[in-house]
């Protein structure tokens, strides 16, 4: 007997026929002997709506309010999916954040879960063999009791602490698509579905634009080394035998239950980017500081940094981009801080991409990135900037070559045939 946290993500539970096919889901591992949790997100659509209402309500609102009422679209499916499941002779019980209780920062709309106390969950196991249907992307605050939220995409998140809290043997996240694949299939037809992959190498796919499991689910994954499996919610549930070793899916687990790793993993992009380029900046200790600082303090996230070498010694370029949504306030910034920065002026672009490379195996192998340059160089794909680590490169490219450096890239690793 295993013990499995089951987490379903809002086109999973988009209405109350697919809230039924979720609970025929769980009915197949509770009668295969499984202890359950399952987490569930709010209804496809239903938290924009309630986001939007907050705005209407008030452009400049009270994040605290706002928690109160975003949070309310996974108390509706949890309540849903526990009554659909009692009507099928399956004890289950739903729980709110508040409840367990999940224990969180005060960063309101991004709060981050401190604790979670799994014993009243566990306990109901062994003495009623109840399901606990858990509303995901919410906590309380324990200073003030006030109920808050993960962020966007925090189910994931919250479904990956409850499996360490209640010491489950997995946690699977149901979703949409059948696993995490080489890269987007809508962009390269013959991505290939991975079988298994590396924490290290799913928290890059995830934090360089891949969509499928929010960054932070990934990194609770590896810190408790808790094994997620993507898998999809519309396989039919009694076509899936719960007890084979791997039903269809992608198993993210540490890198030493793989057997070799792939030089390259996969291919992510993300058109979300912004470039600002600082020129003619004198070049001086502090002058990044004093352009980085700014942005820090408007909790602005830059990422990919290139300064150029000065050829005189006295002034230099500084270019980085930051997430589209945050273009506007950046630009904003530095040019309030014009006067301490000393720059001469500021060019910026919106139409740019990041192409980056991931895999673990590149630590042991030389000259991957000089491979892509030069394939990138053959399509004549200028690159704007360059980033590297030890599993994972990425080039910064104008927006209108993202498909073509993304096949080219993947078909130059041999990842058409992975």
């Amino acid at each position: 007997m295993s013990r499995l946290v089951m987490k379903f993500g809002g086109t999973s539970v988009a209405n109350i026929e697919r809230i039924r096919n979720v609970a025929r889901h769980v009915k197949r591992e509770v009668d295969a002997g499984h202890e359950v949790a399952v987490v569930v997100s709010a209804m496809s659509g239903k938290t924009n709506e309630l986001v939007a209402w907050c705005t209407e309500a008030s452009p400049m609102h009270d994040a605290r309010e706002y928690d109160a009422v975003v949070a309310s679209g996974e108390q509706v499916t949890s309540g849903l999916l526990a009554i659909v499941l009692q009507g099928m002779g399956i004890q289950a019980r739903s729980w709110q954040g508040w409840q367990i209780p999940i224990k969180t920062s005060d960063a309101h709309a991004s709060a981050r879960i401190e604790d979670i106390d799994g014993s009243e969950i566990i306990k109901r196991f062994r003495e009623r063999k109840e399901v606990a249907v858990i509303a995901g992307f919410q906590g309380i605050e324990p200073k003030t009791n006030r109920i808050t939220t993960l962020g966007r995409g925090g189910s994931d998140t919250s479904a990956v602490a409850i499996a360490a809290a209640v010491k489950a043997d997995r946690c699977d996240i149901y979703t949409d698509v059948d696993g995490v694949y080489t890269t987007d299939p809508r962009i390269v037809p013959k991505a290939k579905r991975l079988d298994k992959i590396a924490f290290e190498d799913m928290l890059e796919l995830a934090s360089q634009g891949a969509k499928v499991l929010q960054v932070r689910s990934v990194e609770l994954g590896m810190v408790h080394n808790m094994p997620i499996f993507v898998r999809s919610s519309f396989d039919k549930p009694e076509d899936i035998d719960p007890h084979a070793n791997q039903p269809p899916g992608t198993l993210i687990c540490s890198e030493e239950e793989i057997m070799e790793s792939h030089v390259v993993t996969g291919i992510a992009f993300s058109k979300d980017e912004a470039q600002i380029s600082v020129r003619q900046i004198e070049d001086k200790p502090g002058v990044a500081a004093s352009i980085f600082g700014p942005l820090a303090d408007a909790n602005i996230n830059v990422d990919m940094i290139v300064q150029n070498v000065s050829e005189d010694g006295k002034t230099t370029d500084l270019t980085f981009t930051v997430p589209a949504a945050d273009y506007t306030r950046a630009k904003d910034t530095i040019t309030a801080a014009k006067g301490k920065i000393g720059y001469a002026r500021l060019d910026t672009a919106t139409d740019v991409a990041k192409i980056s490379v991931i895999g673990s195996g590149m630590r042991s192998h030389a000259g991957v990135a000089a491979q892509a340059f030069s394939a990138l160089a053959g399509r004549n794909i200028n690159i704007r900037a360059i980033t590297t680590s030890e599993i994972k490169f990425s080039v910064l490219i104008d927006t209108a070559y993202t498909e073509l450096a993304v096949r080219t890239l993947h078909t130059l690793y041999g990842l058409d045939q992975a």
